[in-house]
């Protein structure tokens, strides 16, 4: 058994660990706010813009945009969204993982975010550019990844862009999703929307194919930009969740070792008991 020195020394550092894996959990759960009314906030616009896209997919050729046009896909280009830090339970590995199945040949990568970016590099993976983000980033900060991606498609370098990021559902879970972006398709757009039909009838000046050209580029910076949001608010609910576990294990930690140190004073104490209980004997 453990002394009664060793385990004190034991339970303080689990109690520092504890008080640090808390005060991340507080950090946490308020930036966990801020994200969320940020990713839950675009939701309303972003389903008009589904429903505007498909409404001008009803008026338009096939051909009548080079985003909506469908190509032999040769290479593809994935955008891989991913966390700059790390202490977010499984989050980055489910990600990761769905990363590792794509083709590697036939697939090229664009980053944001170190760990995917530590990722493609440490696997010898095509990655082509990384993008750095704050925590909470603006329209025209994610402007310049889903601009970077649009010059790659319509060059004529990639075939077709998707983004893979962690899609939050709820604070508990977070779902890896691999989303086609380009070309755009109004199935995608009725996908992305809930409610698409038996909308308004829209009337557009000057004319659809005027309208397309606008609104097409738009639709996919925003789109992006909303998927973005959304593994922000997935980081800070898999950060939140997972040090609320690391605390709780902490402090399960610490009773059992507070019990093993109480049952070693107490063998301690009874050795000694037994020790004076013994030399009185020997000098009756």
């Amino acid at each position: 058994m453990a002394n009664l020195r060793d385990i004190r020394r034991r339970i303080k550092s689990v109690k520092n660990t504890a008080q640090i894996t808390k005060a991340m959990q507080m950090v946490a759960a308020a930036k966990m706010r801020k994200a969320q009314q940020a990713a839950l906030a675009g939701h309303p616009y972003s389903q008009v813009l589904d429903r505007v896209l498909v409404s001008l997919r009803d008026h338009v050729s096939e051909g009548a945009h080079p985003l909506l046009e469908s190509r032999p896909v040769k290479k593809s280009l994935v955008l891989l969204v991913t966390t700059d830090k790390g202490l977010c339970g499984a989050l980055n590995t489910n990600i990761l993982r769905e990363a590792a199945t794509l083709d590697h040949e036939s697939t090229v990568f664009v980053a944001s975010g170190k760990k995917g970016a530590s990722f493609l590099a440490r696997t010898g993976r095509n990655m082509i550019a990384d993008f750095a983000l704050p925590d909470s980033p603006t329209f025209l900060q994610t402007k310049a990844i889903s601009k970077f991606c649009l010059e790659k498609f319509l060059s004529g370098e990639v075939d077709s862009v998707s983004v893979l990021y962690p899609k939050f559902v709820n604070t508990l879970t977070q779902k890896p999703l691999l989303v086609p972006m380009l070309p755009i398709s109004s199935e995608a757009a009725q996908g992305k929307g809930e409610h698409v039909e038996g909308g308004a009838q829209y009337l557009f000046e000057p004319d659809a194919d005027g309208v397309l050209d606008a609104v097409l580029p738009y639709y996919f910076h925003f789109s992006v930009f909303q998927m973005i949001l959304d593994a922000r608010a997935s980081e800070q609910s898999a950060r939140m969740v997972a040090m609320k576990s690391a605390t709780d294990n902490a402090k399960g930690l610490v009773k059992d070792l507070t019990l093993e140190y109480n049952k070693a004073r107490q063998a301690a104490i009874t050795t000694e008991l037994l020790e004076i209980t013994t030399a009185q004997m020997a000098l009756a």
